[in-house]
């Protein structure tokens, strides 16, 4: 007889995907207010994504889960957010067209995986700067509520790690 952990249960629910639906709102990501973010539970940490490689954003995601795990997915417990500039806008990026990375294939279950997360509290903010230099329209983005724009992602990397959030970079 097997038993179902909350653990293994939570960690399935997060990697499946399962509740893309839910999280789907008709507006546009806000703008973090960046001084008001604090460091709120005993383990916060960021991870850095800058990177455009499918398979290590891949495994990005499995670490965050496996990192959620340890705190048995409590959001009182632990807070994770993921920054991303250059090349990692692209895996938020409801249309890729007329970008560098138009052509470029993603499998729709990474992002379904970072659907799964968010709702254990990771959040995502994405660097403007990238979208002005790289002349993309921020509309193309997705309007998930855990994504949030923030002037610059590298300042925004800097400005947590003051705040005592520890940094990760996969790969």
């Amino acid at each position: 007889m097997s038993t179902t952990s909350r653990r293994t249960f939570l960690g399935t629910l997060a990697l499946s995907g399962a509740t893309l639906s839910a999280s789907k709102l008709a507006a546009a990501p806000a703008l973090l207010d960046l001084p008001k973010v604090k460091k709120e539970t005993d383990v916060a940490c960021l991870y850095h994504c800058d990177f455009g490689d499918p398979q290590r954003f891949g495994q990005m995601l499995t670490n965050i889960n496996n990192h959620l795990s340890v705190y048995e997915f409590d959001t009182f417990k632990v807070k994770i957010v993921i920054v991303a500039h250059g090349a990692g806008l692209k895996f938020f990026l409801e249309d890729r067209s007329g970008t560098v990375w138009e052509n470029d294939k993603i499998d729709d279950d990474l992002y379904k995986r970072v659907i799964g997360l968010s709702k254990f509290g990771v959040e995502v903010y994405l660097c403007q700067i990238t979208y002005k230099r790289q002349n993309i329209d921020m509309a193309k983005t997705r309007k998930d509520s855990f994504l949030k724009f923030v002037p610059s992602g590298v300042a925004t990397v800097a400005e947590l790690q003051g705040k005592g959030f520890a940094y990760l970079k996969s790969g």
